[in-house]
């Protein structure tokens, strides 16, 4: 099996140790991603919408340098630091993906790193 690390200047850098996207044949894996700016690595914390919108630009910034786009996600994990954002996380991926979506979970769980409300990762298909 081919396997290559996908990495840009367009999403943050990883934070710890892991790549921001691994590929494996024609799958790949896209790392957690929360609301970091790319080019400051500072948190975005004007409100929710806001950081939900900077995970899915630092998403879509991986998803191209894959090669692929969001109509190639085929699996998403969203996590929250609370439930009552999923409504408004609901909203803000409306803008970024349309019918037929992939599958998907979310979860609350009690902290993310630099204490983010949202944290995303998911799994692209792409043609080879």
């Amino acid at each position: 099996m081919n396997r290559s690390i996908i990495s840009t200047d367009k999403a943050p850098a990883a934070i710890g140790t892991y790549s921001q996207a691994v590929k494996a044949g024609n799958t790949v894996y896209i790392s957690g991603q929360i609301p970091l700016d790319p080019e400051t690595m500072e948190m975005v914390t004007e409100s929710f919408e806001a950081q939900a919108v900077r995970v899915f630009e630092n998403m879509k910034a991986i998803t191209e340098a894959s090669g692929g786009s969001f109509t190639d996600v085929v699996k998403l994990t969203i996590l929250l630091s609370d439930m009552k954002y999923f409504p408004q996380v609901n909203e803000v991926m409306a803008r970024y993906f349309n019918e037929p979506y992939p599958a998907r979970a979310a979860f609350a769980v009690k902290a993310l790193p630099k204490d983010a409300d949202i944290e995303v990762e998911s799994i692209m298909v792409i043609a080879e």
